[in-house]
Parts: structure tokens; sequence; C-alpha cells
């Protein structure tokens, strides 16, 4: 997906060594490793290598403005795992991270374009979902509708 990133939207489920499968269209994107690492909404973010970089960089660049950004760095980088992704494109994910997004049987895989985000059906229904109707009915500041 050179481009474009990661797009769509797929339901997997743990396995009982709390691995997720990620969806072919992924893999591709990745070698052997990624960075997995907390991220807004309760979701989890998987990273390319290179994009975790550019993610490093905006915390460094980020920290030295004020207390409140330095403690964010700290938590997100004590947060953050290397992780690898096995020959059948399975990703092992840590306890914390686990507990963090309560991920337990199924879980949403979905491209957020820069990164993959791996959420709880229960919390995508709840925090995401919803947006689709601001995309479905545009009022102020939508686009216009289709005739």
């Amino acid at each position: 997906m050179p481009g474009l990133g990661f797009i769509g939207s797929y339901e997997h489920s743990l396995d009982a060594k709390s691995r997720i499968v990620l969806p072919a269209q992924f893999r591709k994107e990745f070698a052997t490793e990624a960075f997995l690492t907390q991220h807004y909404e309760g979701c989890l973010a998987l990273w390319t290598p290179d994009e975790f970089a550019q993610q490093v960089q905006g915390h460094r660049d980020r920290q030295g403005l004020s207390a409140k950004d330095r403690n964010e760095t700290r938590l997100w980088a004590a947060r953050a795992f290397q992780v690898q992704i096995d020959k059948l494109g399975r990703v092992a994910i840590p306890q914390k991270l686990k507990e963090f997004a309560h991920l337990d049987g199924t879980v949403v895989v979905t491209g957020a374009l820069d990164r993959v985000e791996l959420w709880d059906p229960e919390r995508w229904g709840q925090r995401v979902e919803p947006s689709e109707d601001s995309l479905s009915n545009p009022t102020d500041g939508g686009a216009p509708a289709a005739d």
C-alpha cells in the first residue's frame, strides 16, 4: 500500500497466547517487527519502524514544552513495546496493553492511514461508529448532500 497507508477494517480473535493475526493487506508494510503503543480513545496503535521513529521524534520535540507534555512522553515511552510478527502474521500483545485497551476475544483491527489500530469492539462501537452518522448525514461544515 505505498502511498495509501493502512485502510480497511477487520475482526480477528486473540488466541490463547494473546496473539492477533494481522490481515494480509497490513502485513505487507511490516517486515518481522513493529512497535505497539497505547493510543487515543483507548485503542492500541501498531506502527511500522519508520512511522514509530516519526512518533518518537514528535514526542522529543514536545517534551520540553510543559510538565504535562513530559509526562505524556514518559507514559507513552514506558508503554511502547517492540513486537515481532511471526511467519503467520501474528503479533503478541503484552498484558499491560491488553488491559489498557480491554482486549479479550474479538478485536477490531483497522487501518488508520499511518498505523494499524486494535480496538475492543464495544469501545469501537461507542467511540468511533457514531461518527458514521456525521458522514452519512452532513450538517454545518459537512460535505454537500449528493443529489
